[in-house]
């Protein structure tokens, strides 16, 4: 048996079906994408093996700098974990927005150094590993940095994410602590954008915690994480719709770590570990949100099954 090459397709897909089904909800305001898009593992699949060739060889350069374009002949939006770990300089954004048609949306993530309270004790931060951050939660530093560049492109941007790691007793001594540092801070923002809030602690999950997104119109990330409840039991938690719009991100299944889902599903060519609770949730959301007319924003990550596509294709295809 041959080994498998760069363009192995594993089972047929349907992109144009896809991209027709996503069309439609998205004129009914539900937008589903991925959480991000620069994966060979999808060539033969999102994306043509042709288009990224330079002198008859494939070019992961050319593939970096081009496939979101044809990204965007399937998607409605994109998820973009990269500004996770920095401030983009304009001339990212510039040229992001520009590889892109104006018809595809970005939900964004806030830098960690706004929502860093105690930097990981992780080789990547090297000294400042342990030490507490002096921009967490810092307003003025936010708006300077990230939203004064994105507001040239504010119309394409859906969703901005704050995304709290897990917070130890050290860091709060519990849910109130936290809520009033995140009170503060989510009365100070500009409007002009719309926010959302993603926790990794899940006993602040409740009345105290929604009451505060809903005074400030910021929705909850509802989240698919190791360590959170599962999205059906987010689902069901009252008043869990905070705002005129809610997010969803798919990204582990329940007791999964990030390291192990890597090791079982790169490079992402195909789902490997259906979750059906995980499926039967996300179609439960877009259900609600259809029946709510409240725009959502859901994105699913490959880590999720190993194949974002493939999942999004068993939830919101035909």
């Amino acid at each position: 048996m041959s080994a498998p090459t760069l363009f192995d397709q594993p089972a047929p897909f349907d992109r144009r079906r896809l991209a027709e089904a996503l069309r439609r909800l998205a004129a009914e305001g539900v937008f589903i994408g991925t959480s991000s898009w620069k994966y060979e593992g999808w060539l033969g699949q999102i994306y043509t093996p042709e288009r990224y060739l330079t002198r008859g060889v494939f070019s992961q350069k050319r593939f970096q700098a081009e496939c979101l374009a044809e990204y965007a002949e399937t998607f409605p939006v994109v998820g973009g974990d990269f500004s996770f770990y920095q401030f983009p300089s304009e001339a990212y954004w510039r040229r992001l927005f520009a590889s892109a048609p104006e018809s595809l949306a970005f939900g964004l993530k806030v830098p960690e150094q706004i929502t860093v309270k105690v930097w990981p004790s992780h080789a990547r931060y090297g000294a400042q590993g342990g030490q507490a951050n002096p921009s967490f939660l810092n307003v003025e530093l936010f708006e300077q940095a990230f939203l004064r560049p994105l507001k040239a492109y504010r119309g394409r941007v859906a969703v901005l994410i704050f995304e709290f790691g897990t917070f130890s007793r050290q860091s709060y001594s519990g849910v109130e602590e936290f809520l009033g540092d995140l009170d503060r801070f989510l009365g100070a923002l500009p409007a002009g954008f719309r926010y959302s809030v993603e926790i990794r602690n899940p006993e602040y999950l409740g009345p105290a915690y929604f009451d505060c997104l809903r005074r400030h119109g910021a929705a909850h990330v509802f989240n698919a994480w190791t360590r959170m409840p599962e999205l059906a039991a987010q689902l069901r938690f009252p008043q869990a719709f905070t705002a005129g719009f809610t997010v969803c991100r798919a990204l582990l299944a329940r007791g999964r770590s990030y390291e192990q889902a890597v090791k079982l599903f790169a490079p992402y060519r195909e789902v490997k570990d259906p979750n059906p609770r995980g499926r039967e949730a996300l179609r439960s959301l877009i259900e609600t949100a259809r029946r709510d007319r409240r725009t959502a924003f859901l994105f699913v990550n490959n880590r999720f099954e190993g194949n974002a596509p493939a999942t999004i294709e068993a939830i919101a295809g035909p």
